[in-house]
């Protein structure tokens, strides 16, 4: 993002080290694990592609287009396979 600020995404520098105030001794490690399921990926997008979608949804349409257009694409040109005739 190139150090720009948007009303959906601001830049915030991480901190180095976990601050002392924070206390996650009687946290539960993956609480929340099982709500994504087994079938959900979690991908990073560079922050130029990132910028060109407003949220999860909008990325999943597009990909979904762009695969749907792939799909017909290569059944267009798909030729039928040759058999061979065994002697």
């Amino acid at each position: 993002m190139s150090g720009k600020r948007t009303k959906k995404a601001r830049l915030v520098k991480a901190p180095s080290e976990m601050r002392k105030e924070y206390d996650f001794s009687s946290g539960i490690r993956g609480k929340y694990a099982s709500r994504t399921g087994n079938d959900v990926r979690f991908v990073a997008l560079d922050p130029d592609i990132a910028e060109a979608f407003s949220s999860g949804k909008a990325v999943n349409r597009a990909l979904r287009t762009y695969l749907g257009a792939r799909r017909r694409k290569s059944v267009r040109g798909r030729t039928r396979p040759k058999h061979s005739v065994a002697n």
